[in-house]
């Protein structure tokens, strides 16, 4: 039997995922400001650059503890984060996910350019407050990563 899905859960699946690709959006225009607007003053950010990893790399604790990752992004010429499948499990004003990403970041130094792709997995935790979906923790998980040589 097909699931029957409420107007009000469609509109909150599809701001969540707006949610999530507009921190993608921001990252690759290097809008921090943009980006930190999207997690609550409260948030928690858990880098984990072996997803495999018990602990994380780092973790964040509050909006503006994410300025400067988010600023690290200017290291590189260009970065494209290619969101892809997600999942969404709504539970009233909060929600968890899970969603892909594949993040490709160029690095130029002066004749020499380097790619380096990374499959990234998200893991969330949602709030809508003021009836706005924001990240009230994200936990970047990097499940691989492969750096090569690149040409124009």
């Amino acid at each position: 039997m097909p699931q029957t899905i409420t107007p009000e859960e469609a509109a909150d699946r599809l701001a969540i995922r707006d949610l999530i690709d507009a921190y993608a959006h921001c990252a690759d225009r290097r809008d921090a400001a943009g980006q930190m607007a999207l997690f609550t003053e409260d948030t928690a950010f858990h880098v984990f650059m072996d997803s495999k990893a018990p602990e994380p790399t780092y973790a964040l604790h509050g909006r503006e503890a994410l300025a400067p990752v988010f600023a690290d992004l200017n290291q590189y010429r260009a970065t494209t984060h290619f969101n892809g499948q997600s999942t969404i499990r709504l539970e009233g004003n909060s929600a968890t996910g899970e969603s892909y990403c594949i993040a490709h970041h160029l690095t130029v130094d002066g004749e020499k350019r380097t790619l380096m792709v990374a499959s990234i997995r998200y893991l969330d935790q949602f709030v809508k407050q003021d009836g706005a979906w924001l990240f009230a923790e994200r936990k970047l998980m990097v499940d691989w990563t492969d750096t090569r040589a690149s040409a124009p």
